[in-house]
């Protein structure tokens, strides 16, 4: 904001010039003020800015062929503030035909006036090829702008990837062991219950009766060692939770995370469990992507039937064309295999991702 009032005090500036000094009709220039004012503002807004500028040329050129004076020099220089304003607004290839044209129009001004001189011509093609150089640099910045975000993205992904890896190789290896303590422990502690039961039959012996309470008891307790091995550490909004966290921290955006009423008794399957992360992992990962926010809500509530409700928004500064690629497929794909929905949709100022996860039963 506080660039586009520099700009907007250039531009002033150098319209008032314009006038005072370069101006045999002061009505009708402050006519052409005016109307270049009401186009820059529409400029700075982002809409069609190849347009306008070339409008704005033309505006200044009108203006200079009817109550222009002897001097071209200030409609020159508000030539030239447009070629670079436009310069830092549109692409490379368009930036320079706007460059071409405005400097067109300058040399033409010059012949108008008979001050077109090999002097002029050399300082004003000096300045213009350095306008070029200024749209391929940043052009190129833009450019490797781009790739940064590209590969710290790909770096997030590779970062993530490899903690799911050590996640389920940790996972694997606790399903490993608990299977190893039911399948022998367990088993033995079994037998052992019955062997007690049977002596405790035939010799009439409370001192086998106890024995037995206490294998029955180490059996239990070797049952609960199993299921808690079985469990995986963080389940359901738990990693929910600690997703959010982690983008946030990796990444610096703001998430304002909602939870619902009733949410956290839904019952949900490890298996349902993992897509609904998954979901809202690919829309908060193309949030930070694509959108121009840094600012995201997700909200978690209970249907009317019970079940898992979802939404992530973030808003647009400036919509383009939106095609479901292989991420949204994917979501797509998940949230069908267990019988849920997902609804994806783009407005001019938000992108939504909403749907449902149904519960157990």
């Amino acid at each position: 904001m506080k660039l586009f009032w520099v700009r907007f005090g250039i531009l002033s500036i150098l319209w008032l010039c314009i006038i005072t000094l370069n101006s045999d009709n002061v009505p009708i220039s402050i006519l052409f003020f005016a109307a270049s004012l009401a186009l820059y503002f529409f400029l700075s807004v982002g809409k069609f800015p190849n347009t306008l500028i070339v409008v704005l040329l033309v505006i200044g050129f009108i203006h200079f062929l009817i109550v222009g004076q002897e001097s071209a020099f200030y409609t020159m220089a508000l030539f030239y503030f447009y070629s670079l304003d436009g310069v830092y607004r549109i692409s490379r290839q368009k930036s320079l035909i706007v460059l071409s044209a405005s400097l067109f129009l300058s040399l033409f001004s010059l012949l108008l006036h008979d001050q077109l001189t090999v002097e002029a011509i050399l300082v004003l093609t000096i300045l213009y090829v350095l306008a070029g150089k200024v749209a391929v640099m940043i052009t190129k910045r833009e450019e490797i702008r781009q790739l940064y975000e590209e590969l710290r993205g790909e770096y997030r992904n590779l970062k993530r990837l490899n903690l799911v890896a050590e996640r389920d190789a940790r996972l694997e290896e606790r399903t490993n062991i608990a299977r190893d303590i039911h399948d022998s422990v367990g088993h033995r502690l079994t037998a052992l219950i019955m062997k007690l039961e049977m002596l405790s039959i035939q010799r009439q012996n409370e001192e086998y009766t106890e024995l037995k309470r206490m294998a029955t008891e180490s059996l239990e307790e070797t049952r609960q060692a199993v299921r808690a091995l079985k469990i995986e550490e963080n389940e359901g909004i738990a990693t929910v939770v600690q997703l959010i966290r982690k983008l946030e921290s990796e990444s610096h955006i703001m998430v304002q995370f909602t939870m619902k009423q009733g949410v956290l008794s839904v019952g949900l399957s490890n298996e349902k469990s993992v897509v609904l992360y998954r979901v809202i992992q690919e829309a908060l990962t193309n949030a930070m992507r694509h959108a121009q926010s840094r600012e995201v809500r997700v909200t978690l509530g209970k249907s009317a039937t019970g079940s898992i409700s979802f939404e992530i928004e973030n808003a647009l500064h400036k919509a383009t064309s939106f095609k479901e690629g292989f991420g949204i497929t994917m979501m797509r794909k998940r949230v069908d295999e267990i019988g849920g929905r997902l609804e994806v949709v783009q407005t001019t100022n938000q992108f939504l991702v909403s749907g449902i996860i149904p519960c157990e039963g």
